[in-house]
């Protein structure tokens, strides 16, 4: 970890006590910095807030002290990602001049350890541990490693203190994390996709979330790499007008593209590097995961053997199209991560086989008829549940699904779901809506599907 000035002696407010929040506060006590740590939860019981008031951290809980500013002349406010703009304690923070920081800001100028970038609306996450995998297989031959940080679950704060500089941090960023970045320099960034309607109740607008995506490469110059979209258009020419950096392109479409999918194989220029079939991710959206991979391992340094031996065992990252078993002929796929029409319209193609599709979660105002032509001609039967299942249904209507099961909840799904089924089915929780109505995160919507699919391996 390297040894910066930055906020030696600085008073820093850290807003918001998760796993990031935990880790950038023991991170900025290392760095010199006085710490207030604040979090409208109650954290009178909370082990973390405990262990970091006897390294002299000043917690505050349970409310919103907006007169905090006038009391003790922050220097820094570092913000949760999720939490808004409009939040009191940043409204506060922006009027008293307040630089507002996200974890990663902080975090990535301290690595000794080189990093690339990753964000997108989807995809991200299976791109991240894909690229960690190949290059962990390369950096191990001398005794190196990898770590997948970030938006993935592991905060970068912890990596930088062990990874030094033989090894790599791949590095998975949210448009929130990204809001809070000023100074970042990835070797390589890489923008999966943008799409429209994807956290506009945080950005507003459209354009504002495809900017704060842009800031992965807002620092980056002519001796790094950006991975670029060449099927998003009108993307693809924003991007070329902000970024610096050299410029390499992808394609799921057209082999005019660096990195591209043809005849059945995923090439880079002339190299034919794996063919589709060798690669365990079903899905053309995991062959854009792998070329984005392939692109960044390349220029890290990782070799043919790396990749391959990656590709060829990977089964998918936890709740995004995971592999999760083969149930009496019946391949089951955990997709709780498609919390959006968009995700769903990546997942429901992805499969030759007829697919038994379980869909449904919170009711967000939405219809589902962009979703009608990727249900044709793939879903044989659908099982609906939650808030929006009515809505479902009609799109369902829309594609000729003549089986339509309406159900109140996921656990009721998945035995009817099976009924529905037969060898050589995919049964595929993909529910194209987020999990509010019935669970606290996708995480644990996943958790669930999984373990019920288990009650039914032993029935």
């Amino acid at each position: 970890m390297k040894d910066i000035d930055t906020y030696r002696g600085k008073k820093v407010l850290v807003l918001g006590l998760g796993k990031s929040g935990f880790a950038v506060t023991k991170l900025l006590l290392k760095l010199g910095a006085t710490v207030t740590l604040n979090d409208k939860s109650d954290l009178s019981t909370n082990e973390h807030a405990q262990e970091l008031q006897k390294l002299g951290v000043t917690v505050i809980g349970g409310k919103h002290p907006v007169d905090l500013f006038e009391q003790k002349k922050f220097d820094f406010m570092v913000k949760n990602p999720g939490i808004p703009y409009e939040n009191p304690m940043v409204v506060a923070a922006e009027k008293a001049k307040l630089p507002i920081l996200t974890e990663p800001e902080i975090a990535l100028n301290v690595s000794s350890a080189p990093y690339v970038a990753v964000t997108g609306s989807n995809g991200k996450t299976t791109t991240v541990m894909l690229t960690q995998q190949i290059m962990d297989h390369h950096l191990q031959k001398t005794g190196h490693h990898a770590y997948a940080v970030g938006n993935i679950g592991y905060p970068i704060s912890e990596a930088v203190l062990k990874a030094d500089e033989n090894d790599l941090l791949v590095v998975e960023l949210s448009s929130f994390q990204l809001l809070g970045t000023y100074t970042i320099k990835p070797k390589v960034a890489a923008i999966v996709d943008i799409y429209p309607n994807v956290h506009l109740d945080y950005h507003k607008t459209f354009e504002n979330y495809r900017d704060a995506k842009l800031l992965i490469t807002q620092k980056q110059d002519e001796n790094d790499l950006f991975l670029a979209n060449k099927d998003q258009a009108e993307i693809l020419e924003r991007e070329l007008a902000t970024t610096k950096a050299k410029v390499k392109t992808f394609s799921i479409k057209t082999d005019q593209a660096d990195y591209y999918f043809k005849d059945q194989a995923l090439y880079h220029g002339d190299q034919e590097i794996i063919k589709t079939s060798d690669v365990l991710l079903p899905g053309l959206h995991n062959m854009q995961n792998s070329l984005i991979a392939i692109a960044i391992s390349q220029h890290m340094g990782a070799e043919l053997d790396d990749i391959k031996a990656t590709l060829t065992t990977f089964t998918g990252a936890k709740h995004r199209l995971q592999y999760v078993m083969t149930l009496d002929g019946r391949k089951v796929y955990n997709d709780s991560k498609s919390t959006n029409i968009e995700a769903a319209s990546v997942a429901l193609p992805a499969f030759n086989e007829p697919e038994i599709w379980i869909a449904g979660g919170l009711d967000r105002g939405f219809v589902f008829d962009d979703l009608v032509p990727f249900i044709k001609g793939h879903v044989k039967a659908a099982v609906l549940y939650g808030e929006s299942k009515y809505l479902l249904a009609d799109a369902c209507r829309k594609a000729g699904v003549e089986t339509i099961k309406i159900v109140d909840t996921l656990q009721m799904a998945v035995p009817v779901a099976y009924s529905l089924s037969e060898a050589g089915n995919v049964i595929l929780l993909s529910p194209a809506c987020a999990s509010w109505d019935q669970f606290r995160t996708f995480e644990e919507r996943g958790d669930y599907f999984v373990s019920f699919i288990k009650e039914l391996k032993t029935k």
